[in-house]
């Protein structure tokens, strides 16, 4: 993903409103590696700057979207995740805390599926379930009260 600076830029360009809100949101998303929900980003963007609305959110995260900047990820995990890191790859999901990691899998450019007559992909993503370094390290139990509300944390 782009720098705050350069997103800024970008929205210039594309004639939309570069607001104190939106640059806050550019900051919370850079270097992002937790996949954020809106409602995780609205929570954080809050905390530094009450009175941003839920909608300023979604509509900014809409944006970087239909730009290229974001892509949205569906995890089976509830709510859309976005992710900064539009480079082609795949995710991992913790079956304990939650979290996700990105990863990078060899070989899956070239993986064929059979029924190819029946159906014709456009993309692939791969989600693999199992246990974050972390969690692996604290030895948490899977899914826990405790843990499930902290879907979000950072692995890195």
């Amino acid at each position: 993903m782009k720098s705050p600076t350069e997103l800024a830029a970008a929205f210039r360009a594309k004639g939309l409103k570069v607001t104190p809100q939106r640059q806050l949101l550019f900051t919370l998303l850079e270097d992002n590696t937790t996949h954020p929900t809106a409602d995780g980003l609205f929570a954080r963007a809050t905390a530094q700057m009450p009175g941003i609305s839920l909608r300023t959110v979604y509509t900014t995260l809409t944006d970087l979207v239909d730009m290229g900047e974001l892509q949205t990820v569906a995890l089976g995990t509830g709510a859309t995740r976005f992710d900064p890191n539009v480079d082609d790859h795949h995710h991992g999901v913790c079956d304990t805390c939650g979290g996700v990691v990105d990863l990078y899998v060899d070989g899956s450019d070239d993986l064929v599926i059979d029924r190819a007559d029946q159906f014709t992909p456009h993309a692939a993503s791969i989600v693999f379930h199992g246990t974050c370094a972390q969690c692996a390290a604290g030895g948490a139990n899977p899914l826990s009260p405790t843990t499930t509300s902290n879907k979000e944390h950072h692995h890195g």
